[in-house]
C-alpha cells in the first residue's frame, strides 16, 4: 500500500507513519514543519519505504497513493504558544479548507481512500455528555478557538461533499485529546504543561478552578483507531469518535502527573486562557467498538509513565529533575 500521510511529522502523524510502516506500507510523509518537527522522523529517514516532502497541502501535491490520511494541522489552543493554531490562525483555516480540498483532489485522481482527522472541537463546549457522533456541537463560530473548530467542521463537509458528488470512499475520525512521546514540551496541552513543569520542580500551572473535565488517549491507542479506520471495509462514508471516555478532572490530572514524576511541585490557579474553553470533553465510542472493534488498550497510568520518561530525555537535563525510576 502506497500512503500519504498530511502533517506526518507531527506529533499523531509521525506515531502513524511508524505504525503504517510496521504495517509493511510505502509511505510518502508531507508536512510544512509549523508544528511538525524532523526530529520527529529522524529515525524514519533510512528506511527505503519512507520518503519526506517538506510541502504546504494548500497547495496541489503530486503522489500516487492508495491511501492519503490528512493529519495537517495545528492542534493546540494556547496562545501563549508560537506553534498554536491560535498563531497560526488563518493557515490553521487554510490548511482544512483549502488543504482539504487539495488532498480530497489527489485522492481522487488516484481512486484511493481518504481519511480526514477531525477533532472533538467540533462539539464545542458540548451541551450533550458523553458526546455522540449524532451531536451537532454548541460551537462559537466566530471566535478565538473558532480557526480551528470552524475549519474541521468545513473539512468533514468538503469530504463528505466529495463522497456524495463523486462516490469517493472517505472516512472521518474525530480525535480527542491525546498525549505521549513526541508532543511538543511547549505545545501547551494539559500533559507537557503538567510533565515540564513537575519535571523542573516549577508550580503547575491550572487554568481555571481544576473542575474541567478531559479525556486522555495514548497515542498508540489513537494511532490503532486511526489504522482500523482506514483499513475497515465498515467504515467507508463513516464519522466515528476515537478517544478515551475514561474522564477525570483537570486538578486529577495535576495530582496524578506530580505523584508520577515525584515531584514537590506547588499546584498553583490562573484564569481560562481562551473564551470558549469547553468545561466537559468525553467521547461515546460505542460505535468504535462496533464498527471498528477498537477501543483504548493503555492504562492512564502506564501511558503517563512512559510519557514521561520520553520527556526526561526530551529536555534539557538542567531543567529535568533526577526522579524515581
Amino acid at each position: 500500500m502506497r500512503a500519504v500521510v498530511a502533517g506526518g511529522a507531527g506529533f499523531i502523524g509521525s506515531h502513524l507513519c511508524d505504525r503504517l510502516l510496521a504495517e509493511g506500507a510505502s509511505v510518502l510523509c508531507a508536512d510544512n514543519l509549523i508544528t511538525g518537527a524532523r526530529a520527529n522522523i529522524a529515525h524514519l529517514v533510512e528506511n527505503p519505504r519512507f520518503a519526506f516532502v517538506e510541502h504546504d497541502v494548500t497547495q496541489p501535491l503530486d503522489a500516487e497513493a492508495d491511501a492519503v490520511y490528512h493529519l495537517a494541522s495545528p492542534a493546540s489552543p494556547n496562545p501563549a504558544s508560537p506553534r498554536s493554531y491560535i498563531a497560526h490562525a488563518i493557515e490553521t483555516a487554510l490548511v482544512n479548507s483549502e488543504g482539504s480540498h487539495r488532498l480530497l483532489e489527489l485522492a481522487l485522481h488516484n481512486k484511493a481512500r481518504f481519511l480526514f482527522a477531525s477533532t472533538s472541537e467540533v462539539y464545542g463546549d458540548p451541551l450533550e455528555h458523553p458526546q455522540r457522533e449524532t451531536y451537532f456541537g454548541h460551537v462559537n463560530p466566530n471566535g478565538f478557538r473558532s480557526c480551528y473548530d470552524e475549519s474541521k467542521r468545513f473539512g468533514e463537509a468538503l469530504a463528505m461533499s466529495y463522497r456524495r458528488t463523486h462516490d469517493m470512499d472517505v472516512r472521518i475520525v474525530r480525535i480527542f485529546n491525546t498525549y505521549g512521546p513526541r508532543c511538543d514540551p511547549e505545545d501547551g496541552r494539559l500533559v507537557p504543561n503538567f510533565v515540564t513543569q513537575a519535571l523542573a520542580g516549577e508550580p503547575i500551572t491550572v487554568y481555571g478552578d481544576g473542575s474541567q473535565s478531559r479525556s486522555l488517549c495514548y497515542v498508540s491507542d489513537l494511532v490503532d483507531g486511526i489504522f482500523r479506520m482506514m483499513a475497515s471495509d465498515r467504515a467507508s462514508g463513516e464519522v466515528i469518535n476515537l478517544g478515551n471516555p475514561r474522564e477525570h478532572t483537570v486538578l486529577d490530572y495535576a495530582e496524578m502527573i506530580r505523584d508520577l514524576c515525584h515531584s514537590q511541585s506547588e499546584i498553583v490557579y490562573q484564569p481560562l486562557r481562551t473564551p470558549d474553553d469547553p468545561s466537559r470533553r468525553q467521547p461515546d465510542i460505542a460505535k468504535a467498538r462496533s464498527v471498528l472493534g477498537w477501543e483504548p488498550r493503555v492504562s492512564l497510568e502506564e501511558g503517563l509513565k512512559q510519557t514521561i520518561e520520553w520527556y526526561r530525555t526530551a529536555l534539557a537535563p538542567e531543567r529535568a529533575l533526577p526522579g524515581k525510576q
